[in-house]
């Protein structure tokens, strides 16, 4: 299975290799339309090869969906959290209750109960 995982993640490699080598011709990136950036007085342009807008627009992308996740996730962790918290305090009331009910008893006979 970890060849596996190799073999595919050097196919990946090799794929965006490839696809960084296809795409190196440089292209303007605007952050606002011409008109639009001519009425406000912002033309904000850069120049960067092709790859780089596509593997920055993957990234961001990626980026997006994880905090969507994350955020849409909250609602279960804090409950795991809180069912965590009982799972502690009633962990912590049945040791109490076991020392209260072997409190008095011989030793041999207490540690009998405790493995039972």
């Amino acid at each position: 299975m970890r060849y596996f995982k190799y073999l595919l993640l050097a196919a990946i490699a090799v794929v965006l290799v490839c696809v960084s080598l296809a795409n190196r011709e440089m292209v303007m990136l605007e952050l606002l339309p011409a008109d639009l950036a001519g009425l406000m007085g912002m033309e904000y342009s850069i120049n960067l090869p092709l790859f780089v807008i596509i593997f920055g627009g993957v990234g961001v992308g990626l980026m997006v969906g994880f905090l969507w996740e994350w955020i849409r996730e909250h609602k279960q962790r804090a409950e795991a959290v809180a069912q965590r918290r009982e799972m502690d305090c009633m962990n912590r009331e049945i040791k109490r209750l076991r020392a209260d009910k072997l409190e008095g008893k011989d030793d041999v006979l207490a540690i009998l109960d405790e493995t039972s």
